[in-house]
């Protein structure tokens, strides 16, 4: 990792986290912890803001990176949704927040527009405001309201979806939005401008030493998601025509659903996840780590983490759209582009150890993407 002694300095700055980073177990407050680490690390005092179903009396693991962390419950309140505003805006506007911020001048650092409820009520003027966009957030909730099964749930999405699209005017409000991919990054250039590409923060700090094969294909992921579902439902129909190689499926959710689709399948398998560790050493195992989605919103990380600590993998273009992610993995984006990657693969010795320790320490270091960070902060 990248930590530059000479720029360490003392900044006191305030974070907004849509929900609690700790423990960093899924997509966005992986990019949370990571990145409130990596500016602890060069000398960043954090005042963590973050919302939570539960608070707990203490969190060694946050306090050690920084200054104060400081709690709010969610707003359980139901007629937010004839709001409207966005449910998820509304539902994080806790008052003693403004509070808080307000007691301590620093810079904020929102993580995503669900933590914006005081900007768009223009109680925040004077501070300097920095926007990490998690999503384009009106096609992420369409995203999910298309893949969706449940009828409720499909409407709440599609409507969610259409409030944010009225509320992103909202991003005129910030001072530079930091975003998650590029494709992100000229969208909010061209509408709100003072847009910036960091990539995702994901903790990794070495490429693993691969060589030689693996013993299967992997995919792992959230199965509480229905676009994660969705692929699991792809990828299994897909391997039942390469039966020569075996799928395995890694999740700590979703088994009894897994477990049904791939009953009398003998090359699929379901194996439940117990904690990163557990990932890790699967991933290593594996002979090709296979990342796919339905809908396309950022890096997302499960292809960062197989970069980091498997061999060869497969995505589909909704994966990436960083060049330097996409170029360490083979692409493909139909069943047959898949099984056909899959049968190159197979028997294919990985060797690519050195060529993608050098790009993932080039754009994919928590650290370097602190210092960017810290100099968009220092030009405010």
């Amino acid at each position: 990792m990248l930590f530059l002694c000479d720029a360490m300095h003392e900044r006191a700055l305030h974070i907004i986290s849509m929900d609690n980073p700790f423990p960093p177990d899924f997509g966005g407050v992986i990019d949370v912890f990571f990145k409130i680490r990596a500016l602890h690390r060069i000398g960043y005092r954090i005042y963590l803001h973050t919302f939570a179903e539960e608070i707990p009396a203490s969190c060694p693991q946050l306090e050690a990176i920084t200054e104060k962390v400081f709690y709010y419950r969610f707003s359980g309140n139901p007629l937010w949704l004839l709001s409207t505003k966005p449910f998820s805006v509304m539902t994080r506007n806790d008052a003693s927040l403004h509070r808080n911020l307000a007691g301590i001048p620093a810079p904020i650092l929102f993580e995503g527009l669900k933590t914006t409820y005081l900007v768009n009520a223009g109680r925040l003027d004077g501070f300097t405001k920095i926007l990490r966009l998690h999503n384009i957030e009106q096609d992420y909730f369409k995203g999910i309201s298309r893949t969706e099964t449940s009828l409720l749930k499909k409407f709440a999405f599609w409507m969610e979806a259409v409030k944010f699209r009225a509320y992103e005017r909202v991003i005129r409000s910030f001072d530079h939005t930091l975003a998650l991919s590029l494709f992100e990054e000229k969208y909010i250039q061209r509408k709100f401008g003072n847009a910036s590409y960091v990539p995702v923060f994901h903790g990794n700090e070495a490429v693993a030493d691969l060589s030689g094969t693996g013993k299967f294909a992997l995919y792992h992921g959230d199965l509480n998601t229905a676009d994660n579902r969705e692929a699991v439902r792809f990828l299994i129909n897909a391997f039942k025509e390469i039966p020569d190689v075996r799928l395995v499926i890694a999740s700590g959710s979703g088994e009894g659903f897994v477990r049904r689709i791939i009953r009398g399948q003998s090359n699929a398998a379901f194996i439940a996840l117990k904690d990163f560790s557990h990932l890790k050493s699967l991933m290593a195992e594996a002979h090709i780590n296979v990342c796919w989605s339905f809908q396309q919103s950022g890096t997302k990380l499960k292809v960062i983490n197989a970069l980091f600590n498997g061999r060869f993998c497969i995505i589909n273009d909704n994966i990436t759209d960083d060049p330097n992610v996409s170029d360490l993995c083979i692409t493909a984006n139909d069943k047959k582009q898949l099984i056909d990657a899959v049968n190159l693969l197979k028997d294919k010795t990985y060797d690519d150890f050195q060529r993608r320790q050098a790009m993932m320490k080039s754009c994919l270091d928590d650290g370097a993407n602190a210092l960017l960070i810290d100099k968009i902060l220092r030009n405010q």
